[in-house]
């Protein structure tokens, strides 16, 4: 695999990983999820999961790195909707 592959993986990865962020950031500031929807949330973690296990597969550590840790920024969201909804 040449550099600019490995490059762009990780970038894949960087934002991958951080695009639900914004929205865990201002539920924990403002204690408010109900224009969360459960459903999405639900979603993005079966996504992320089945990512997870597919990056394993591949041995890609970009999409495993991004994946595992977009399930844990997943599961905090859909514990802070069960508590704040």
């Amino acid at each position: 695999m040449n550099i600019f592959t490995e490059v762009i993986g990780y970038m894949a990865a960087l934002v991958g990983t951080f695009l639900m962020a914004p929205q865990l950031v201002r539920a924990m500031r403002t204690k408010h999820m109900g224009d969360v929807s459960v459903v999405m949330l639900w979603a993005y973690l079966v996504n992320c999961t089945l990512w997870s296990v597919y990056g394993t597969l591949l041995g890609a550590l970009p999409m495993m790195i991004c994946n595992y840790t977009a399930i844990v920024i997943a599961i905090w969201q859909l514990v802070l909707k069960r508590k704040y909804a």
